[in-house]
């Protein structure tokens, strides 16, 4: 009896040993940093569970072994709660941090800054050169589609005007619709921040459209912006008294030249968004404005000002005049400024 009761004992112990010896292998399991030798970046797919997870991961050399993950998890239900999409991974997790990371949302973005004053399809340009790699092609038709304008709250024609300028973290693998539904989302975000402080030309322009669209022609000819208040308060005296708006930059528009000459012929050019030649506003935006040019327009200085030239003289700034012989001396200024 004392033989077995010895037997038994000794076995007790080796169990128990042998139990221990394994927790505490499987706990150096879970706290060893990940393998990892360089950050990785890893989709998890939507509905997978600890074991898929456990496998992608050991596939990918984030951990390695699977059945460490699982019991880890298993043992912690409280805080696995995988999230689809991109993760960036670094080096060195425990599988608690790469748990965390995959539970947190947290996923991989790709930051692009669209500058203010581009127009619809220099933004498509900017979107598809970035490390998105969104379809040019696709983008430009899909900003110029009056059905998707229309699927994303905006009465227009086209989202020229509507794609607001602003440095913006994407999440990784977002397409062409989404992409461009982040800056609109963001401009009608805005059209409800500027709706609110009771501008009193947002009743004079009627509407969100035509403030874009005479936001986008200040955004195009102010170069310095303690400017810009002054430029659109000319825009807006022209605009009272019906006389043209007289910017270059809306017949660039017409003809997709934003930069050389512009030729007679495109300043004689009968397209209504010609304000050389047409007093009012054009039938939209000739560009996308930032927030700054949509303020300005919104609060414009009150000047008696009707005219500007640009200085030429590397200052990017402006003559501004009352009359049309200040303008014409201001001119003559500026020939010179250029060493004419």
């Amino acid at each position: 009896m004392q033989k077995l009761l010895a037997i038994f004992t000794v076995l007790l112990f080796a169990v128990v040993g042998l139990g221990a010896g394994t927790a505490l292998y499987v706990y150096k399991q879970w706290q060893r940093p990940s393998p990892l030798a360089e950050p990785i970046l890893l989709e998890i797919p939507k509905g997978y569970g600890a074991s898929q997870v456990g496998r992608l991961l050991q596939k990918n050399k984030v951990i390695e072994s699977t059945r460490s993950f699982e019991w880890w998890c298993r043992l912690h239900p409280g805080k696995v709660s995988f999230k689809t999409g991109w993760y960036n991974i670094p080096t060195g997790q425990s599988i608690e941090q790469i748990v965390a990371l995959l539970s947190s949302g947290k996923t991989a973005t790709i930051r692009v800054t669209i500058p203010e004053g581009k127009a619809a399809w220099e933004t498509a340009g900017i979107l598809a050169n970035s490390a998105l790699k969104l379809d040019s092609a696709k983008l430009d038709s899909l900003m110029y589609s009056r059905a998707f304008t229309e699927s994303l709250g905006v009465k227009a024609k086209d989202l020229e005007g509507y794609l607001l300028p602003n440095t913006y973290d994407f999440p990784y693998g977002t397409n062409e619709q989404s992409a461009i539904n982040v800056l609109v989302r963001a401009n009608l975000k805005l059209r409800d921040e500027m709706q609110a402080r009771n501008s009193p030309v947002w009743n004079e322009l009627g509407d969100w459209h035509r403030i874009l669209t005479m936001a986008s022609v200040v955004e195009k000819e102010a170069a310095v912006s303690h400017e810009r208040t002054r430029i659109a308060g000319v825009f807006m005296n022209r605009y009272r008294i019906r006389m043209p708006l007289g910017a270059d930059p809306t017949v660039r528009f017409i003809f997709r030249n934003m930069t050389g000459p512009i030729y007679r012929s495109q300043l004689n050019s009968d397209n209504p968004y010609n304000t050389r030649k047409f007093a009012g506003l054009m039938p939209g935006p000739i560009a996308n404005p930032g927030r700054a040019a949509i303020e300005a327009t919104l609060f414009p200085m009150q000047t008696d000002d009707l005219y500007f030239v640009a200085k030429d003289d590397g200052s990017r700034e402006h003559f501004f005049s009352k009359n049309y012989a200040d303008h014409n001396r201001y001119k003559a200024i500026a020939a010179r400024n250029r060493g004419e």
